[in-house]
């Protein structure tokens, strides 16, 4: 038997809404989910994701051994040598330079 997924709210759904809606704020009990109200510690972006290309590049054995070895297990080392490289461009876009 196939699922149906649909994005359409039932009629009952949208009454639920509805009622929501028409609710003060102050009436909607949200203990359950309480309401955050410090975001000093909030990071922007962690959800982005940049779209990646893939590419060939010549690196020194000396450069590539070393981002294998600062890395865990010797995974993600590419992953670390692009953050570098965004804080490198960053840094420089920073001072006008590109």
């Amino acid at each position: 038997m196939t699922k149906c997924i649909s994005n359409r709210l039932t009629d009952k759904q949208s009454l639920q809404v509805s009622k929501l809606a028409s609710m003060p704020d102050e009436e909607i009990d949200t203990s359950d989910i309480p309401e955050v109200l410090d975001w000093s510690g909030a990071k922007r972006g962690l959800l982005y994701r940049p779209t990646k290309q893939q590419i060939t590049l010549r690196l020194d054995a000396d450069v590539l051994a070393w981002f294998r070895a600062a890395v865990p297990g010797g995974r993600g080392y590419q992953t670390e040598i692009n953050r570098v490289l965004r804080e490198h461009a960053r840094r420089v876009s920073n001072q006008g330079s590109v």
